[in-house]
Order: structure tokens, then C-alpha cells, then sequence
């Protein structure tokens, strides 16, 4: 059974030759994932594929990836001719400043790509700066930001979550106050402080799981564990899946930032061997219903 279909629901493409990406174009910088050097070159569709071809991936969803901030649309339309060409990425997430006064029209501009269903604007801050995104803590709570954040219900767009741990209740009362936006969570709460912070991760991510409209991405691991095993991984998979269940996770590669750390079989083979005693239904749900249901594919 372990030839079953997958949906990749977190992975990148990049075309340097094309487009902008400050952080790739402009050359490394400090970064929480290490040395990014490596993947300082194009990843295009077809290098997607290949990475990913022992696997049965039969649909995969792109994620924003500090495209050019001037035109984030632009990003979402390149993606949307990309995947007219090969078939492949079959949703599409893109950036957007929430705070924005501007919002609406950005958002109306990616939703007219038909492959389009989500937002996703990192949120991660941490008192290190070479772990933070943000400037300042607590931006979700701002009123201008809710304001656009308020847009994406009568858009029918979701919001992909990233974080830290200790910005989960942050995280819960917003999902508290918006029951019906679908948020998803990125990267298994992206624990990057150590296993030693494993029982407060786990405590985040059981509150942040006690609002129903929240689901949880199972990848990135590796950011946190650059020399990673199936062991060294389980505790963090089990966990995830013991707080926001079954029905509400789905694993992804987040490839190829974890391409810094290990193969794309090596990422599936694991999540594979730690779900080997589940039931097939349950398996099936992780690798592929679930994707398919949050991202409308």
C-alpha cells in the first residue's frame, strides 16, 4: 500500500532567470534553515518532478516564496502558466501584505488565476533575529491587519499559518475570532528551538488545534533538525497528528528548502514508516484526501 497517491500540499518553484526573489537573487543571508547556498539556482517545474519521481505524486500545491514584493501577483501568474504547461502545481498559494491599504486589489488579482486558493503572509517572530520574519511580535492582532484578513472569507480564500510555537495562542484567538476561514497550518508548528522545547511545541500546538478551523501541514522538519532521522522526526509526526487528528493533517516536502537536508524519498519514506500500523483509510487521509479537501482540488 505504499505505492498509494500522493498530493504534495507545500512545495516551491523558482526561476532566477526570470523573476526577482530578493532573498535568493541578492545572495544568502543569515536565515533560520542555515546556509541556503545550495539551492541558490533555478527549481523549475521539471526539477520539481524529478526530484519527486519514485513517489506517486499526483497533484501539488506551490506555496509563496519571497517572490518580487513590488508585484506578488506576478508570482501567481507565472505559476498559473506554468501549471496550463505541465499540469502541475494544481493550487496555487500566494503572498499578500494584510495590512495593506491596497489588500483587496491584490487579492481580487491573484483570485483571477483559476488554480489560486490561499494567502499565506509569514508570521514568525522570535526574540533571535536570525530566526525572525518580523519585526515586531504580534501582528496578526493588529486592527488593520484583521481588516484584511477579515477579506479572505468573502473571497473564498484559506490562510496558510506560519510560525513559531510560543505565537500559538495568538494564533488560536484568531482563529477564534474569523470560525470561518479555513487557516493551515505550515511546517508542523516549525519547532526550531531544540527538543528540549519539545513539551511547550506540543502544548502550543494542542491549543492552537482546539479551534476547529485550523489543519496542519506535517512538514519542514528539517529546519529544525538539519541532520534528521525517522526517529528523531516520529515524536514531532505522532504528536501533530495526536492533537489535530487524522482528518485535519497532511504531510508535505516543502521541497526544496528540505532539499538542504535530505531526498524527497527520504521525506516520504519516513512519513511512510511512521504511519506503517495505521489504517490504510487513515494513511490515505495524511497523504492525499486531506490536501484534497483543504486546498478544493
Amino acid at each position: 500500500m505504499d505505492d498509494f497517491p500522493i498530493i504534495d500540499p507545500h512545495h516551491h518553484l523558482w526561476d532566477l532567470d526570470k523573476h526577482y526573489y530578493p532573498w535568493l537573487t541578492d545572495g544568502p543571508k543569515p536565515i533560520v534553515f542555515g546556509d541556503y547556498s545550495p539551492i541558490i539556482k533555478n527549481y523549475r517545474i521539471e526539477d520539481f518532478l524529478e526530484d519527486a519521481r519514485n513517489q506517486n505524486v499526483v497533484k501539488s500545491v506551490h506555496l509563496d516564496v519571497g517572490f518580487d514584493p513590488r508585484d506578488p501577483v506576478g508570482e501567481t501568474r507565472w505559476l498559473q502558466g506554468v501549471a496550463d504547461a505541465h499540469g502541475f502545481p494544481h493550487g496555487i498559494v500566494g503572498y499578500a501584505d494584510l495590512s495593506s491599504p491596497g489588500v483587496r486589489d491584490v487579492l481580487e488579482g491573484h483570485r483571477a488565476f483559476p488554480n489560486f486558493r490561499g494567502i499565506r503572509q509569514s508570521l514568525n517572530y522570535h526574540p533571535d533575529p536570525v530566526k525572525t520574519y518580523l519585526e515586531r511580535p504580534g501582528l496578526s492582532r493588529e486592527p488593520d491587519w484583521r481588516r484584511g484578513f477579515g477579506l479572505l472569507r468573502d473571497l473564498d480564500m484559506s490562510f496558510d499559518l506560519q510560525l513559531y510555537y510560543p505565537q500559538m495562542e495568538e494564533a488560536y484567538d484568531l482563529a477564534r475570532a474569523f470560525p470561518d476561514t479555513q487557516i493551515i497550518l505550515n511546517h508542523t508548528g516549525m519547532q526550531v528551538d531544540g527538543m528540549d522545547h519539545f513539551d511547550a511545541w506540543k502544548a502550543g500546538m494542542h491549543r492552537l488545534a482546539a479551534a476547529p478551523n485550523v489543519a496542519c501541514k506535517i512538514s519542514g522538519l528539517g529546519m529544525g533538525d538539519w541532520t534528521w532521522t525517522t526517529d528523531s522526526i516520529r515524536p514531532y509526526v505522532l504528536e501533530a497528528i495526536a492533537a489535530f487528528g487524522v482528518d485535519r493533517c497532511m504531510f508535505a516536502s516543502n521541497f526544496p528548502v528540505d532539499k538542504l537536508f535530505s531526498s524527497y524519498d527520504r521525506i516520504f519514506d519516513a512519513f511512510k514508516a511512521i504511519t506503517a500500523s495505521f489504517p490504510t483509510q487513515d494513511r490515505r487521509k495524511l497523504f492525499h484526501d486531506n490536501a484534497e479537501r483543504f486546498y478544493r482540488l
